[in-house]
């Protein structure tokens, strides 16, 4: 593969690596590698398949001459036939920098965070054995970097405003009703995108879930569309509606740009930058825009750096819960069926299969929880979320998922298990109107499984949890069941059945 230019430097940029602040001066060329073994050995939402092969070539296409892509069926192959210099930023998973450094690739600092890894890790230091919370890492980085802050302090005298962001949905409504959210148009690349997944379906490789139209920005003029649209029409409401979710309402009034941010085509200062002008102007109240910036510059880059603190091993070696469930066919099936009756798990599951997206409530408070009373196997729980969404990457998965959804970590990111029952979804969202269960029964027919899951949850972790400071008194709350024998024994023959 002798490309005659060994005088030349070569900047390989991964798939989450394809906005313009992963190149510089000094870069002669580009290699772009698109690996068919790297969708064949996991089972992968077809819509984020087509996206990352969508992204790729058109950021090649946008290159052209300036960049080379390769389509093979290994990587190694590749980078050990390569002639000439070549570097990269480095690469967001373990394995890929494992990769890189088999290679001898000189491995750039990261970008696309707003906090460097030896930031945080001096932070990390700092807190001298405490425990690293997410709400002093965001205190942290917005004292550094001066966003909302005033003479020191924070702009409207206060660092967060959770209290103000946790409205239900309104009374009676079906959806929010906002404009209907920017769309990119397919072209000819998603077309030749479509017909080659085609022929891999043909040849063996599996994928689950819905392939288009592509609903996800793949460029980075579509990505600058998508966070121009969420500020004009839906960051207004995100601060008061962000936990809320409605059955025909599949976006709310979310971004919808975390899956291009992931693939590199937003650098999150720029969007930062954005909402805050949005903010400045007054065209949006600041409860809204600190909601936003919390979730981009803390949550975000907060995750991000857990995966690398952590360690290589955190997702398998996670399971102070002891959770053996396999992931059940339904759900990694992404209820193709449509069997699945419990309306909260049946309408999240019906928007991955179609969009390969939900927002974070959804996630945490009805796939994770669920996941977590159930007590499905962290590893392979991680790999569901990682595969099933277009956003989902490897350090996305790990502490959201092993820390945060499944408490699988003993409590080195969470201080408590995230556990609730029906009442929360009944409060939050509209999933429980019409559905077969009643939130408020606990045992019979129709009693619903993520109220009976709650309580068999504690029933089971009951001494574990006893003396803990966030748990102790919804354990005491098993004392107060007079059903509590029929719901363990129901709960226990209900298992990973179909809810």
């Amino acid at each position: 593969m002798d490309r005659a230019r060994t005088s030349l430097t070569t900047r390989w940029l991964i798939a989450d690596q394809l906005g313009p602040h992963f190149l510089d001066g000094h870069v002669d060329h580009v290699l772009l590698i698109e690996s068919k073994r790297a969708f064949a050995r996991r089972r992968m939402h077809r819509a984020k398949a087509h996206l990352f092969l969508s992204a790729i070539r058109h950021r090649a296409a946008e290159l052209g001459d300036g960049a080379t892509l390769i389509r093979t069926t290994s990587m190694n192959d590749v980078l050990g036939a390569w002639v000439g210099r070549i570097d990269m930023v480095a690469p967001t998973s373990w394995g890929m920098r494992s990769l890189a450094a088999r290679h001898d690739i000189p491995m750039l600092p990261s970008r696309g965070f707003i906090t460097s890894e030896g930031e945080f890790a001096d932070w990390a230091e700092r807190r001298a054995g405490k425990r690293l919370r997410m709400e002093d890492f965001y205190r942290e980085v917005r004292q550094r970097t001066g966003v909302l802050m005033a003479d020191g302090s924070p702009v409207g005298g206060q660092w967060n405003f959770d209290h103000d962001n946790r409205l239900p949905p309104p009374r009676g409504a079906r959806t929010l009703e906002l404009p209907p959210v920017w769309r990119p148009v397919e072209d000819e690349i998603d077309q030749q995108v479509r017909a080659d997944l085609d022929r891999w379906v043909d040849e063996g490789v599996e994928f689950v879930g819905d392939d288009g139209p592509r609903r996800f920005a793949a460029t980075r003029a579509e990505a600058l569309e998508v966070l121009e649209d969420f500020v004009t029409h839906r960051l207004a409401a995100f601060g008061p509606y962000e936990d809320a979710a409605l059955t025909e309402d599949w976006v709310m009034a979310h971004s919808l740009i975390s899956a291009p941010m992931n693939l590199g085509l937003l650098d999150p200062w720029e969007v930062i930058t954005r909402v805050v002008a949005e903010g400045e102007r007054g065209t949006v109240p600041l409860s809204s825009v600190e909601g936003f910036v919390r979730q981009v510059m803390g949550w975000r880059d907060y995750v991000w750096h857990l995966y690398w603190h952590f360690g290589p091993n955190y997702v398998n070696e996670s399971n102070a819960l002891d959770a053996r469930t396999p992931v059940p066919a339904w759900m990694a099936d992404l209820d193709a069926s449509g069997e699945v009756r419990a309306r909260c798990l049946s309408t999240g599951l019906r928007d991955i299969r179609s969009y390969g997206w939900t927002h974070h409530i959804v996630r945490l408070m009805v796939l994770g929880n669920w996941a977590l009373q159930r007590g499905f196997e962290p590893a392979a729980t991680t790999s569901w979320f990682t595969d099933s969404f277009v956003d989902g990457h490897d350090w996305v998965m790990a502490a959201n998922v092993v820390g945060m959804a499944l408490h699988a970590d003993g409590g080195l990111m969470a201080t408590k298990p995230y556990a609730a029952g029906g009442a929360y979804i009944k409060r939050m969202t509209d999933f429980c109107r019409g559905c077969a269960y009643r939130p408020d029964v606990r045992v019979g027919e129709r009693a619903c499984p993520v109220t009976a899951g709650y309580w068999a949850f504690l029933d089971r972790h009951e001494e574990r949890f006893a003396r803990h400071p966030r748990m102790a008194q919804p354990v005491r709350g098993l004392t107060r069941l007079t059903d509590r024998d029929a719901l363990v024994a129901q709960e226990s023959t209900r298992g990973s059945a179909t809810p």
